[in-house]
């Protein structure tokens, strides 16, 4: 018995290899008992109680316990990738997806902006003071277009007076905002 099991592998005969082991067991017996011409005949060897010798019972238990953990980790582990592998393509695959938007978006503005120039250059050619004129106007509108200003020629004949025009009646009015708790809460003192 301790032939077949010193060189077996303890694991397997603990758990569910005791068939294999009892067979090996037998015919090393019958083997052994021809070999000294004793005519005794084994007929069946079983294994009844398995368990490890009672110096490493801690140390197997720790074994065991090891083995345990280690396909335990090993299977939160392959959830985890299951869960978080698919997760990370979806995202790298929508990042990819809108950054081919954008390629598609800016090469479109960068051709529309081409053709824009192209056209504006092709009436240049055909009138160049025109176009020069119609240019500047086009870019003074969309810079002060939206800013409050007031104008101030100073080559007036007026030498600097400048008639009274009512622009605040002419601009539209702005909410004012309250500063203090008092005006907010329209108290005084």
């Amino acid at each position: 018995m301790r032939e077949v099991i010193g060189r077996s592998n303890i694991q397997p005969i603990l758990t569910g290899a005791r068939t294999t082991t009892e067979q090996a067991v037998q015919e090393l017996m019958q083997r052994t008992l021809d070999n000294y011409g004793s005519g005794i005949q084994i007929t069946q060897v079983q294994m009844q109680k398995v368990d490890p010798p009672a110096q490493v019972i801690d140390s197997f238990r720790d074994v065991q316990a090891a083995r345990a953990d280690l396909e335990r980790l090993q299977n939160e582990a392959q959830t985890y990738a299951n869960r978080v592998v698919p997760d990370a393509r979806g995202r790298a695959a929508q990042i990819i997806q809108a950054a081919e938007g954008y390629k598609q978006q800016a090469i479109a503005e960068a051709r529309g902006q081409s053709a824009r120039f192209l056209k504006v250059y092709e009436e240049y050619n055909k009138a160049k003071d025109v176009t020069r004129e119609r240019i500047y106007l086009e870019t003074m509108e969309r810079i002060l277009g939206g800013a409050d200003k007031l104008v101030f020629d100073g080559n007036s004949s007026a030498q600097g007076v400048v008639p009274y025009l009512p622009l605040n009646e002419l601009s539209p009015r702005r909410q004012p905002q309250a500063t203090t708790g008092q005006q907010q809460s329209g108290g005084t003192r």
